[in-house]
């Protein structure tokens, strides 16, 4: 628990866990909605990606990092170093900047983070690392 005081790391499988919730609760709905309202159903509709996106970006910093699946799961983003919510710069370089890295790298970024919070004591993935935080129990 090195940057914790008090509240351990959150692990793979909660934080697959609340990912999976954000993705039933919001993006699928989200996603029809917009097909409905454009007559566009592709998963790769241009809107539901930005309403998708600002929805992972904005809800943590107005939600004390939590999102709705991170909420249920009882676990929360936070500044790796003060223990503070995020703001909205590290928001944006945890899901933009980060989702650049994935991109370029073809995918093996993301399969390296998820050995990252599989593997490592702090539970920390490379987004986690370029956006300064943490996934930690509430």
């Amino acid at each position: 628990m090195k940057g914790g005081i008090g509240l351990r790391e959150a692990g793979f499988w909660v934080r697959l866990g609340a990912g999976f919730l954000d993705g039933l609760i919001v993006s699928l709905p989200l996603a029809i909605i917009v097909g409905v309202l454009t007559g566009n159903f592709d998963r790769d509709e241009p809107l539901a990606k930005l309403l998708g996106g600002l929805y992972s970006i904005l809800l943590p910093v107005f939600w004390y990092g939590r999102t709705i699946g991170k909420r249920i799961c009882g676990i929360r983003i936070r500044k790796y170093g003060t223990h503070e919510p995020p703001g909205i710069g590290t928001m944006l370089m945890r899901v933009v900047v980060a989702g650049l890295v994935y991109g370029i790298t073809l995918g093996i970024g993301f399969l390296i983070s998820v050995f990252m919070v599989a593997i490592r004591e702090d539970k920390r993935a490379i987004h986690d690392f370029i956006a300064g935080t943490e996934v930690v129990w509430d």
